[in-house]
Formats: C-alpha cells, structure tokens, sequence
C-alpha cells in the first residue's frame, strides 16, 4: 500500500459495525488494530485524485439506495480470519467506480476478485487463525447486514484518517 494514499470502504449499519469491531477487539494483535471494522473496496488510490474521487464517490452514494448484504461464510486467511460478505449490489458499485477510475488503480486494486469481507483477525501466526476459524465456524449462521454508503479515508502509514462519508438514500430494506 502506498505511504499516502485515498481508501473507500463500503459503510456497514451501525450493529454491523459495533459487532465486528468488538471481534476485532478481540482478535486481532493489539499493536496492529488501528481500525474499527470495515470493508474495503478500494486499497490505493493516489492522493492528487482525492477531488474526483470524492466527487465520484459522492455521485455514487446520492443515487444509490441503502441495501442488504448477506454474512454467508468465514474464510481462513493464512494469518487471520475474516467474514465473507455477498451482495452483487455491493460488487456493481465496486465495478462501477473501477470503471470511472481503471487508470488510477493500483495493482492490488486491479486484481480485485470480487470478494466482498470483513477482518476481524490478521498478522498472526497460521495455527492461532486456524484456530480462531474453527472456533468462529462452530457457531456460525449466515446473517444478514446493511450497508449505509461509502466512505473516504486517507492512509498515512497506520491509522487511516477519514476523510469523507456519503450516505446511501434511505436505510436498509
């Protein structure tokens, strides 16, 4: 990831978040949770375009009604754990902003598999995630969860720093 950069995350509803952010809480290494959950749709983008970015962003958001997205899997990362997330109306907005912006996508950003999820571990040794993942499986049952509009974030070398969120129209069905 670049030192300086511009993120957009998909805002899930405020349940969602409190609920993923406390297994963050939780489960990831302390020195490394600079973050309350979320799920990034986009990992770099370069920080001269932040004012067509927001502009997209914001265009985006303003048409698009809040939806639902379904928490239908756990998946084990190699050194941590995250929720899988489905939703094809979440994967469009993603497709639909890499069309807007293809020269300005990174690598990592290009080679995006349409996998929408939500970390609640990472940067630790595979037999601890391996661990969490059973754990994690044992009781899991899809749910469903909101999500409420994209945000902008600018990554400084740790914590990100928010930079912008747009809202969805209307809330969740």
């Amino acid at each position: 990831m670049q030192s300086s950069a511009l993120i957009i995350t998909l805002q899930m509803d405020a349940a969602a978040a409190a609920h993923f952010t406390e297994l963050r809480r939780r489960h990831f290494p302390p020195h490394r949770n600079w973050l309350a959950a979320h799920i990034t749709l986009f990992h770099a983008l370069p920080m001269p375009t932040q004012d067509r970015v927001l502009r997209d962003v914001a265009d985006l958001a303003g048409a698009t009604d809040a939806f639902r997205m379904r928490v239908d899997r756990l998946l084990f990362l190699g050194g941590g754990v995250a929720y899988g997330v489905s939703s094809e109306h979440g994967a469009g907005l993603r497709r639909s902003l890499a069309g807007r912006w293809d020269a300005l996508l990174s690598r990592q950003d290009r080679a995006w598999h349409g996998r929408l999820h939500v970390t609640v571990q990472n940067k630790v040794e595979a037999p601890k995630a391996r661990a969490l993942h059973a754990e994690l499986e044992r009781d899991f049952a899809p749910w469903e969860i909101g999500a409420t509009g994209l945000q902008v974030w600018h990554y400084v070398g740790g914590p990100w720093e928010s930079v912008a969120t747009f809202p969805f129209v209307g809330s969740p069905a």
